[in-house]
């Protein structure tokens, strides 16, 4: 086989419907719009949620609930998780990224306190829960608070 020998699968291309060309087109004059009403007329039609005429879902449903514009999202981390470190390691959000331990190195990140270290770390994280702080001092590593 060439280059020039190359060809789409049969069946795979089809020709475009060529419409309001006359009768003996058998796509003449309503060009397969049916007869007459909104959705014949160029540009007609309605949304995909229109629903006819009654109430909109949207406007039948109550609204509900509070979204607090000023919370903070944290990547949660656990003590646990920390162990695969090295004794010694400095652990920073970019640190705990490049491990695949938080998504993105710029997230805001907590540590909580589920799980054991056995090894001396010192850990760079936004927040700590106050027993995540006693098992990493517990075990011999420092904790530092980013940003405050």
């Amino acid at each position: 086989m060439k280059l020039h020998e190359l060809k789409p699968p049969a069946g795979s291309r089809r020709r475009r419907k060529i419409v309001g060309r006359g009768p003996g087109s058998g796509h003449g004059k309503t060009s397969g719009r049916g007869e007459k009403g909104q959705r014949a007329r160029s540009g007609g039609g309605s949304h995909p949620w229109f629903e006819g005429g009654q109430l909109p879902l949207h406007r039948r449903v109550p609204k509900r609930g509070f979204v607090n514009i000023f919370r903070e999202e944290y990547a949660i981390l656990n003590v646990k998780d920390l162990e695969r470190f090295a004794p010694g390691t400095a652990v920073t959000p970019a640190a705990l990224a490049e491990a695949g331990l938080v998504r993105v190195a710029s997230a805001a990140v907590k540590v909580l306190g589920d799980g054991n270290l056995t090894k001396a770390l010192t850990v760079s994280a936004h927040r700590f829960s106050k027993i995540a702080a006693e098992k990493i001092r517990a075990a011999g590593g420092t904790v530092e608070v980013i940003g405050s």
